[in-house]
């Protein structure tokens, strides 16, 4: 009789097993209990882990506390992740997801200027339009503008994403952009104008009053974003939040006209 196969994750790992193969186990981990199991055997290895291979780890257990909306937990980990030297960057964008997890956002936007201060060019971009979206959300528009006008200035492929943010944020200050129509065309004919570009792209159309161009992007920028992991949530829950609340306002604009 053949035995019952199991997944690489389930099977049974010698104590004597690597921090190398502790870390793929992690990494094919079907819960966030087992990912956090498999990465404590890694970083308790009584030999040497090296310090990339360390920090690999301790996102995998990063990731598991995120999973389980542990977000202290998880804030304690990114913070030893920043102390390895390895991606900074990226460390810190995990530590500022756990502190919005927490509500703790100037702390979140600290992590985010730093990760945008230590990242290598590549990624700047990224970094500054992440910094300029939560301080958007968090009602600093002026600050947003000056982050995500850096971003489209160091943006290539997601550029119109980035652009279509910052005219959000200069919007939310009162001052007047013209080319709405054309900022939309350009990000809906983008890759970028994907996932989180169908959020901008919702509100851009709002604010250009095609309500029901708005609704269907908002509509599957919600459906899509909740079915996401619990760190994507975390990350987009202010976003996500105005989405409801605009299609509220939708819904209501529409019942009074019919």
């Amino acid at each position: 009789m053949s035995r019952p196969r199991t997944s690489t994750a389930e099977r049974v790992i010698p104590d004597h097993a690597t921090p190398e193969v502790m870390l793929r186990k992690a990494t094919l981990a079907r819960s966030s209990g087992q990912r956090a199991k498999y990465a404590r055997r890694g970083l308790e290895h009584d030999g040497n882990v090296d310090r990339t291979t360390r920090a690999m780890l301790l996102r995998q257990l990063y990731l598991s506390h995120m999973e389980a909306r542990r977000f202290n937990e998880a804030l304690d980990v990114a913070e030893e992740m920043v102390q390895t030297g390895i991606m900074p960057d990226v460390a810190r964008q995990d530590a500022a997801r756990a502190c919005l997890g927490l509500g703790s956002r100037e702390q979140a936007i600290e992590h985010l200027r730093l990760a945008s201060r230590v990242s290598p060019p590549s990624r700047r971009a990224f970094h500054l339009w992440t910094l300029g979206s939560v301080l958007h959300l968090t009602g600093r528009h002026r600050d947003a503008i000056g982050a995500l006008t850096r971003a489209s200035r160091w943006g290539t492929t997601d550029k119109p994403l980035y652009q279509g943010q910052l005219a959000l944020a200069r919007i939310a200050t009162g001052d007047a952009v013209r080319d709405l129509d054309e900022l939309r065309e350009r990000l809906a004919e983008a890759p970028c104008g994907q996932g989180y570009g169908q959020y901008v792209l919702g509100e851009l159309a709002f604010e250009a009053g095609d309500l029901d161009a708005a609704r269907r992007y908002l509509r599957a920028f919600v459906k899509r974003s909740s079915a996401g992991r619990v760190a994507l949530q975390v990350a987009l829950a202010a976003e996500l939040q105005r989405s409801r609340r605009l299609l509220a306002r939708i819904s209501r604009a529409r019942a009074r006209k019919s």
